[in-house]
Parts: structure tokens; sequence; C-alpha cells
């Protein structure tokens, strides 16, 4: 039997990165939090909803409640080291 593997390119999420304005670090979180490209791309505020939140911010939240860090690359006590600064 033929192993079948997933395709590196999904349509549905290149779509929810394009309308969302999202970025690769972004969709990762989605992921994570198993929210379909589907669900991001109908939680879009449209013009007449000032209320809602932007998806990315949206995003962001869930990641922390779930999760409890930030969403920073480099943490609040995190420096680079010396040697990369020179």
């Amino acid at each position: 039997m033929a192993k079948t593997t997933k395709p590196k390119h999904d349509p549905q999420w290149a779509k929810a990165k394009n309308v969302c304005r999202l970025n690769m670090e972004d969709i990762r979180m989605a992921k994570e939090l198993d929210i379909s490209p589907v669900s991001l791309v109908k939680n879009k505020p449209s013009p007449s909803q000032p209320w809602k939140q932007p998806v990315k911010d949206w995003i962001h939240e869930l990641y922390e409640k779930r999760f409890g860090r930030k969403t920073s690359v480099l943490g609040e006590n995190d420096q680079p080291n010396e040697a990369c600064r020179q």
C-alpha cells in the first residue's frame, strides 16, 4: 500500500492567509488551536462589525488563553547573545 501524504500547499490556507492578512506564524498558531481556514474567513469582521477584532488579534488572544504564553519569538527575558551582535 502506498502512503498518502498531505499536500504541502493547501489552497484553503492560502486563501485564509490572503483574505485575513495573516503571516506564517499566525497560520501555525491557528493550526495548533485546531481552527479551520474556513472559520478564519468566516470570522473576518465586515465594515458593519466594528466591535469584532481582526482575525490576527483574535488568534493571538486565543493562543495566549490556551497556552498561557506570549506569541513573540523572543521572550521578555530572552536577549540575543553578545556574539551575534558583533
